[in-house]
């Protein structure tokens, strides 16, 4: 078999390695993102400037690792919901709970920097977070409510929670072993991207080392045909919906520990927002099936270098959102791939009508 011909498929068209990684689906959230990081050096020249300070890492770039550490590990729950063609709209509502919580815990103690009070500060949340999702994979696998209106029903009485938590007000705390959660840093890094690798890779140890990740596809794509299959489907929802109420969770104590506070009306405002596009700009269908967990990640620091930049640009806080929503559904835009062939067809058919019109005729 030659060169030529071994690449072949049913088209008959050689295939090429241009060809293949053209066609990955990380290609275009990397290639987007390359474009966002190149545009941040021209404009700005120190915008790759990391500074070594009292041992830790300062610079833009460990900002956005900083501060999007949240945004990832909700983006990662998010995923593994998407997959099974259902949503997540509480998970912003479940950040508030876990750092309300949590704070409230910390505040009440005598000793707000004992490190037993915070471990089991952090564990309550945790557990509370991950019984959220309990109740809304219940609610979407037991009784058969549609996934937008069943986490609709948390997102909104999530946010009374909060505030009922936290009396509704925002609650301080003076704990060095909290802040350490969302503020510290390990090896010079912040602590919180310790925490995103530790989930992510656990996440893709279970679901692409073991039959779990087949399950949630199977899931995904036939729930019936799943079903009849030998899988439990309903099992696999729960699951699901659990690991992202848990991600949710550590987000929210990180939310919570950078800024030493708990604000239940606030915190994770729109979170699930930015992780649902982050999912989608992964390459992940919002129709359930195939999902990817490292272009999940590439979505998500895209976004976050999204706002960074925007900020740093010097953008009006009134029309942020305006700017952040446009380039964002022209990035989705770019992505899909029959809206660049829709465009492809229209520019040949542009320049080379006569060409067009003897192929019609022919």
């Amino acid at each position: 078999m030659t060169g030529d011909t071994k690449g072949r498929y049913a088209t008959g068209k050689p295939t090429s390695w241009l060809n293949r990684t053209y066609k990955h689906h990380l290609f275009w959230p990397m290639a987007l993102w390359m474009a966002l990081l190149l545009f941040n050096l021209f404009y700005s020249p120190s915008f790759f400037k990391v500074v070594v300070r009292e041992g830790h890492l300062y610079g833009s770039l460990i900002d956005i690792l900083n501060f999007g550490a949240p945004l990832m590990l909700v983006a990662i729950g998010m995923t593994t919901v998407i997959a099974t063609r259902g949503i997540d709209l509480s998970v912003g509502s479940v950040v508030a709970i876990a750092g309300a919580l949590a704070c409230q815990m910390i505040s009440k103690g005598s000793d707000q920097n004992a490190v037993s009070l915070v471990i089991y500060a952090v564990v309550m949340a945790l557990v509370l977070s991950i019984a959220l999702g309990l109740w809304n994979g219940l609610l979407v696998s037991i009784t058969g409510i549609q996934p937008i209106i069943a986490t609709l029903i948390l997102m909104v009485a999530g946010r009374g929670i909060a505030q009922l938590i936290t009396d509704g007000q925002i609650i301080t705390v003076s704990s060095t072993p909290y802040q350490y959660i969302g503020a510290g840093s390990l090896a010079g890094l912040p602590f919180s991207i310790f925490l995103v690798a530790i989930v992510f890779a656990i996440s893709a140890l279970l679901t692409r080392r073991t039959a779990l990740g087949l399950y949630i596809e199977s899931v995904g794509c036939n729930p019936e045909a799943s079903r009849l299959a030998g899988i439990r489907a309903k099992t696999v929802m729960i699951i699901v919906y659990m690991f992202c109420g848990l991600c949710a969770g550590v987000a929210g104590l990180i939310l919570s520990g950078n800024v030493a506070s708990a604000d239940g009306n606030n915190a994770g405002l729109w979170i699930e927002l930015d992780a649902i596009l982050a999912v989608v700009i992964g390459g992940t269908s919002l129709t359930g099936g195939r999902f990817y967990l490292t272009g999940t990640i590439v979505g998500a620091l895209m976004i976050q270098t999204l706002t960074t930049t925007i900020y740093s640009v010097g953008v009006k806080p009134e029309v942020t959102l305006v700017v952040k929503a446009v380039v964002v559904m022209a990035v989705c835009l770019i992505q899909s791939e029959p809206f660049r062939k829709a465009i492809i067809s229209r520019w040949k058919t542009r320049r080379y009508p006569a060409e067009r019109e003897v192929t019609r005729h022919a």
